[in-house]
This record gives C-alpha cells, sequence and structure tokens, in this order.
C-alpha cells in the first residue's frame, strides 16, 4: 500500500474544483443526476427529499457559501433543476472516510476569541485526515482543543479551517468558530481581500529581482502526484497569479517574499520553478537536487548539510491579514520564521559571505 500525505489530494476523483479561497480544491461529498422525467423544482428542495439528515436551512446556507454545483457551476437555492442535471455538494476538504478522533496535539495558537481562531502550523503537521493520514492531523488536534465547546462540532463542514496550506509549510492558518464566520471568511478568500505573504528559499537569484508570475496551474499530465504551468487562458489547469520579490540574495539561493493572488494547489512551488527557481529541498519538484553552485564535493556536503537542517521545502505562511467576520475589525498576523528555515537561511548566509 502507498501511503500519500497531504500534498496528495489532487486526484481526479476527489477534487472537482478550485477555488481561490483554499490551497487546495473543492472536493465533492455528494452526487445526485435528475431524472430524464424530473419535473422543474428548486435545488434546495430537490436535496431535502434526498438527503437524510439535511435540513433545508442548511442546504440554503451550504448554497450561499457556493457549496452546490449544478454541471459543475454554483448555484442558489433558488436555481430550478431540469431533467438529467448533475447536482452535487462540495466541501474544501476531502470527505473523512473515518471517525475524527480527538487527539492532544499541540497548537501554537496566535489568537482565539468567541469566533476565529489563528495557529501557526508546524511543518509535517497534515492538515485534513484522508488518504493513509486518518490521525495526527491538525483537524484531529481542533477536536481535542474544542472537545468541552458544545457549539463546535469537528465534522460540520460548515466550520473549521477556511484554507490550507501543504504539509511541510509551515505558517498561519484561520478556523472559523461560526458558520457565519466561515461564510465571511471564505468570502474573503475568494474575493482576494485577505493579505497572505509567504518566505521561500529558492534555487538562483531571480532576475528581475520583484515581478508577476501568471500562468494557470492544473496537473501535471506525466505525474499525477505534481501541479504544472500552462499557458493563461487555456484550458488547462486554472488561473493563478504570485507576486514575488528577492529578499536577500544569497550567492547560490535567495529569500524571496511570495505574495498569492490566487490560492491554487502547489502554487508558489509550480510558479516559482517555472521561472527557473525551485524552492530548495523541494523533493516532489525536484529542489533536493543541487541545482546552483559549484562541483566541488565540499559544496556537496555543504548543500547535503543544508537539506538536513531544513529537511522539507523551504516555505512558511508568514503573514495572514483578514477582516473579522464579527466586529469588522481589521487583524494582521505574523509568525517568525521557524527555526529548521532561519538555520537554513544563516548558514547560505554565512557561506555566501565567506566567498566575498
Amino acid at each position: 500500500m502507498i501511503e500519500m500525505d497531504e500534498d496528495d489530494l489532487v486526484d481526479d476523483s476527489v477534487e472537482i474544483a478550485a477555488d481561490d479561497g483554499a490551497e487546495c480544491g473543492m472536493y465533492e461529498h455528494f452526487r445526485f443526476v435528475a431524472d430524464k422525467g424530473q419535473a422543474l423544482l428548486r435545488v434546495d428542495k430537490f436535496l431535502v427529499e434526498r438527503m437524510q439528515k439535511a435540513s433545508r436551512n442548511r442546504i440554503q446556507q451550504a448554497a450561499e457559501a457556493g457549496c452546490i454545483l449544478v454541471n459543475g457551476n454554483p448555484v442558489k437555492s433558488n436555481y430550478r433543476v431540469k431533467p438529467l442535471d448533475v447536482v452535487s455538494i462540495v466541501m474544501d476538504r476531502p470527505r473523512y472516510e473515518h471517525e475524527i478522533v480527538a487527539e492532544d496535539i499541540p497548537l501554537d495558537i496566535v489568537y482565539e476569541d468567541e469566533t476565529v481562531m489563528v495557529v501557526n502550523k508546524p511543518a509535517g503537521l497534515v492538515v485534513h485526515p484522508g488518504h493513509g493520514n486518518y490521525t495526527g492531523t491538525l483537524v484531529n488536534a481542533l477536536a481535542w482543543h474544542f472537545k468541552d465547546n458544545p457549539n463546535y462540532d469537528v465534522d460540520d463542514p460548515r466550520l473549521g479551517l477556511v484554507h490550507r496550506i501543504d504539509k511541510d509549510t509551515s505558517g498561519l492558518l484561520v478556523i472559523a468558530k461560526t458558520p457565519d464566520a466561515k461564510t465571511h471568511l471564505g468570502r474573503q478568500f475568494f474575493n482576494k481581500t485577505t493579505k497572505r505573504e509567504y518566505v521561500a528559499v529558492v534555487w538562483g537569484i531571480p532576475q528581475p529581482s520583484s515581478g508577476r508570475i501568471e500562468g494557470n496551474i492544473g496537473r501535471n499530465i506525466h505525474d499525477r502526484l505534481q501541479m504544472a504551468v500552462y499557458p493563461s487562458g487555456s484550458d488547462q489547469g486554472k488561473h493563478a497569479v504570485t507576486h514575488y520579490e528577492v529578499v536577500e540574495p544569497l550567492l547560490h539561493v535567495s529569500v524571496v517574499k511570495c505574495v498569492l493572488e490566487t490560492g491554487r494547489t502547489h502554487q508558489i512551488r509550480v510558479h516559482m520553478k517555472s521561472i527557473g527557481h525551485t524552492l530548495f529541498n523541494d523533493a516532489r519538484y525536484g529542489g533536493d537536487e543541487t541545482l546552483r553552485g559549484e562541483r566541488s564535493s565540499s559544496y556537496n556536503q555543504f548543500v547535503s548539510n543544508c537539506r538536513k537542517l531544513c529537511p522539507r521545502q523551504a516555505l512558511h505562511a508568514r503573514t495572514l491579514g483578514f477582516v473579522h467576520p464579527a466586529t469588522g475589525k481589521e487583524m494582521f498576523f505574523e509568525a517568525a520564521i521557524p527555526a529548521d528555515m532561519q538555520g537554513l537561511i544563516d548558514k547560505w548566509r554565512a557561506y555566501a559571505n565567506s566567498k566575498k
């Protein structure tokens, strides 16, 4: 059996539509096909008739959040289902195939009130259970944290994580503690009004030192575990834009700041690779090879030591800003670069200075 981590959740049978508000796409949980003789019927009534334990109000909330699709397109509650329409209910996480077990996993809570919580996720922690990771995830940790809160149901898709980052990426995530908060925050991500800034270490020194990368992101046709960049406007992939700026050139690598305009699967990782600057130690995209520098054994040993120091892709979600869904106040959070990445930067800085 092949073990798969959260970065592998890009299977066509699961992910059906991309979403600007998520680091991954939307996942189909239910699908119904209308009969050939289906009379025109509001989609909320159509679904209530076919789903046990689903109230019309809850279905209407799902439609408001963009989670009801007909033939692949979001619809409102008053959409009238026609013969042979394909009606899907999608969510921003895969289906949980097992019961969510509350686990006492430490959380680095940056902020929490009655409506939202912001956490600083460490590298190596999977966000959602699934594909072999049914325990030890951030969702399991949230189940433990909220175990005494009668208003928080970890299985309720109207609550919880509003967006996500890859297993081996560290940084800030926001959790909604009420349905209204998740809807409000989801709209902010969809409308690109949130503020998200990442720090990465990439191979080489990008020229120009700042720029805008635009290119559709979709499945790599040669490797289903990778994403790839396709021409903007093409039929392949989804529109994606990343802004980058070199913060510190370090001879053979650079510290760069990346600001997301969209949020596609592996967006920064594949966009930076597409301009020739793969993230350092990003094994999935070839960044664990020595892509710049000398051919000497001493240099190869130095790079090997750098990989051991930061044994994952060097990417950190440093800042997160949004409007508080209850108070309307602008909130802004920053998480310091974690020790493994900071140690990597310091080591490359010392090496670059030694070559001057």
